[in-house]
């Protein structure tokens, strides 16, 4: 027999952005605990609102599942004495294992005690592991109440444990456990029973609580377009957004505002930022992507007054946007250009200067970039001058007063503000895809001037940094370099950019003054740093760890790392493939420490040191023409493989015997050019 099982945590109201997270924690922590017991279950969920995070546990067994063990103690010969009687170390084993002399099992020599443990009783076992489960949940920031020897993210204000339709009694931060939860707070404050665990849902529903997370997303989704297409127009849902709206209601009803079409004058991301990023509103937008004078917001409650409850947020948003008319009326009484002197004022990091030096740094780097980028002096003539121009004006919206209140549209008001100005589109464009990827999933700069400016910006935030011995450790990344350092290496993966890692350290370097000891440590550091990036990138794209690991060693062209990864792991998946690394890595354990030198064909003695030679610039061949060079690799592996076979590569003769470590060492090069071959693991 099974029964069903419900845990509920009341609460004060979580933050919203702590909830997912809660559910998963319970969810995993739960299923482990439940494990660890040999409990057994059919299915297992969380669901939770603001208020209250539930645990669901379907067809939960009455009982642990029993268990058979054998343990092996000590000899016969010391178990027993000559006349079959148990020693004191036979007899001390079979206390131990809870059970008498006489029933341990004799075999091969020693002696066995076998224990059969008959499960507990479930309801025994939840009234001890549910507090332990509530609390095991990881928190952030959580804390005390009164003199309470206990933690939460917020004050438990009542219980609900139910296995079947009796509740399992336990006590925690002085609330005892029981069947009785809590309705929404205005709609219905009443508490509420629940008989068991399947009436759960529709228990909440009847006092107004929609605890489904998806099925609550669903709502607010449908009542969103429903309400935009009243007001004409589509309601621009984002997941970030919709998330957070999510948790924080627990009966959702989506309604509409309005404010004054003026406002619309302004630039979108003026009006969207406060109404989206302040006010989690959703903007509505027109068939032609324009912005309309509406809003959608989503109350915790019914349908009542809900032209009291727009009318509060229209006035609350009116008040931001004034705000945002305000800043940016006394933003364009001056340039964009003239913003920028001000930057002077404005530290940058500690010990790096002024925010107007970055500018002139990135200046020089992004040239630089450029110069690499361009594929020839014409195109370089052409992006050069609007390379500088977007990284002179890069940072000067920092200082501007929409900037100052609206942190969230740097970059974009630069953008703005530079159009204004009659700056070329290309260099406003730029100045807003610095800052590309902004978060996880966010576009990557797609402009040449964007890309460039944004590789500079980053590349100097990383050195610069560093320089100061403020890498990131742990959780702690204050300056989010974890961030940049990731945005850096997918942008240059989209590229296919064929920009060096060590060139971009190198100029930074040059640009900070550093001395060339610390130059040296800051190529080493910013190496490692990026190459844990890239492990993630490899490791999302599904790459094997030890094909990780071989082609990582060499992280310079971050580009061609997952392209290398790609390669080495078709290669691993031809005919033949344990063969072939075998010989690869025969290759390196010989030449790996040998020096490099010009390899003389009159030199050589055996047919297959000349085969060699031309299988290995076969390969050579391929790679350069950008061709296919599997099968050049395969049959440069068979070259190796005779050549072994033939010759003594530790020849008497000091020439050949060099000549011979010499074509080796300029294989193993080439080989290294993609993986480390000695770090893959053969089946």
């Amino acid at each position: 027999m099974s029964k069903d099982l419900l845990l509920e945590i009341g609460t004060e109201e979580v933050p919203a952005h702590v909830m997912p997270h809660l559910l998963a924690d319970l969810k995993r922590l739960a299923g482990d605990m439940l494990a660890a017991r040999r409990i057994a279950y059919e299915s297992l969920r969380t669901i939770g609102t603001p208020r209250r995070s539930a645990l669901l546990v379907t067809g939960l067994a009455e009982r642990q599942e029993d268990v058979s063990t054998e343990t092996r103690g000590p000899s016969v010969a010391i178990a027993f004495d000559a006349e079959g009687n148990p020693t004191k170390a036979g007899a001390g084993f079979a206390r131990g294992q809870g059970i008498e002399p006489s029933a341990l099992i004799q075999r091969d020599g020693y002696v066995y005690a076998a224990v059969h443990e008959k499960g507990a009783e479930t309801a025994q076992l939840l009234t001890e592991m549910l507090p332990e489960l509530i609390r095991a949940i990881p928190l952030p920031n959580s804390m005390r109440w009164g003199d309470l020897d206990f933690r939460f993210i917020r004050p438990i204000r009542w219980l609900v444990a139910l296995y079947g339709t009796d509740v399992v009694p336990f006590t925690l931060a002085n609330v005892t456990s029981g069947n009785t939860s809590r309705g929404h707070r205005t709609l219905a404050p009443q508490d509420f029973v629940i008989a068991s665990p399947a009436d759960y849902e529709a228990a909440c529903e009847k006092a107004y609580i929609i605890v489904d997370p998806e099925r609550r997303r669903a709502m607010i989704c449908e009542q969103i377009v429903a309400v935009a297409q009243e007001c004409g127009g589509t309601a621009e849902i984002t997941p970030d957004l919709l998330e957070e709206v999510l948790y924080l209601v627990e009966y959702p009803t989506a309604l509409s505002g309005a404010f004054e079409e003026k406002y619309l004058a302004l630039p979108a991301e003026t009006v969207i930022t406060p109404m989206r990023d302040h006010q989690r509103y959703f903007p509505v937008k027109a068939a032609d992507g324009s912005l309309l004078p509406v809003f959608i917001t989503v109350r915790n409650g019914g349908k009542e007054h809900l032209d009291v409850v727009a009318h509060g947020n229209e006035r609350v948003l009116r008040a931001r946007l004034a705000d945002a008319q305000f800043f940016f009326d006394e933003d364009r009484k001056k340039s964009l250009a003239e913003h920028r002197e001000k930057l002077r004022t404005v530290v940058f990091q500690q010990g790096l200067g002024s925010m107007y030096e970055k500018t002139e740094r990135l200046m020089e780097l992004v040239t630089a970039i450029v110069e690499d980028l361009a594929p020839d002096a014409a195109a370089y003539e052409a992006m050069e001058p609007d390379a500088r121009r977007a990284a002179e004006l890069s940072k000067a919206d920092l200082v501007t007063g929409m900037v100052t209140e609206f942190t969230e549209l740097q970059g974009i008001m630069g953008r703005e503000y530079a159009l204004l100005d009659g700056e070329k589109p290309e260099v406003a464009r730029a100045i807003d895809e610095q800052y590309m990827p902004r978060f996880a999933g966010d576009e990557l700069p797609q402009s040449d001037l964007g890309f460039a400016l944004s590789v500079a910006d980053k590349v100097d935030n990383i050195v610069g940094t560093f320089s100061q011995g403020r890498i990131p450790t742990g959780s702690q990344d204050p300056f989010a370099l974890r961030r940049q350092a990731l945005g850096l290496v997918l942008m240059l993966i989209e590229r296919e950019s064929g920009l060096l890692l060590g060139d971009l350290v190198e100029e930074a370097c040059d640009l900070y003054d550093l001395d060339m000891s610390l130059c040296q440590k800051m190529q080493v550091y910013v190496a490692d740093f990026i190459r844990l990036r890239l492990k993630n990138v490899l490791t999302e794209r599904g790459v094997r760890y030890d094909v990780q690991e071989a082609v990582l060693t060499d992280v310079d062209c971050v580009a061609d790392v997952p392209v290398r990864a790609a390669y080495v792991e078709r290669l691993l998946a031809s005919d033949g493939a344990d063969a072939l690394v075998q010989s690869f890595v025969r290759v390196g354990n010989i030449a790996r420490a040998a020096e490099t030198g010009n390899v003389d064909s009159a030199l050589f003695a055996a047919q297959e040191e000349g085969e060699l030679l031309s299988a290995y610039e076969n390969a050579v061949t391929a790679r350069a023409e950008g061709a296919d060079s599997l099968a050049a690799e395969q049959a440069l592996a068979k070259a190796i493989n005779a050549f072994f076979d033939a010759v003594m590569v530790m020849d008497k003769d000091e020439r050949v015997r060099a000549n011979r470590l010499a074509l080796l060492k300029a294989i193993d090069n080439y080989l290294l050019q993609t993986a480390n071959y000695s770090k893959i693991v053969l089946g």
